[in-house]
């Protein structure tokens, strides 16, 4: 039996096993280092985004807590942590638009 290659260190990995791990991640975005929760993987015309819990973020009520997306490729030096998180409880893994393409999600 010949054993398969491992798949490349891309960040489209790195989110996906984070995903089914249930890890933070840690990347730059727009000149800010940013920890997120990754909840979902999708396609939105050929482009791969993720949508993600900020825990960062302030938020005025546990109500109003929700996924933000992020382009993949505006997120650099991405690399998965060792702090795991709870998805959220009423996150709506429905897609942010209708043609968008579910790859993975919690």
């Amino acid at each position: 039996m010949q054993q398969s290659e491992p798949l490349p260190d891309t960040a489209e990995r790195k989110c996906l096993e984070a995903i089914a791990r249930r890890l933070l991640i840690r990347a730059d975005y727009n000149g800010t280092e940013v920890r997120l929760a990754p909840h979902q993987l999708f396609d939105r015309h050929g482009e791969l985004y993720i949508g993600a819990f900020n825990p960062a973020k302030a938020w005025r009520s546990e109500e109003e807590r929700r996924l933000g997306y992020f382009k993949l490729k505006g997120l650099r030096a991405l690399e998965l942590t060792d702090e795991e998180f709870a998805p959220l409880e009423q996150a709506d893994i429905a897609l942010p638009r209708e043609e968008d393409r579910l790859i993975f999600a919690v």
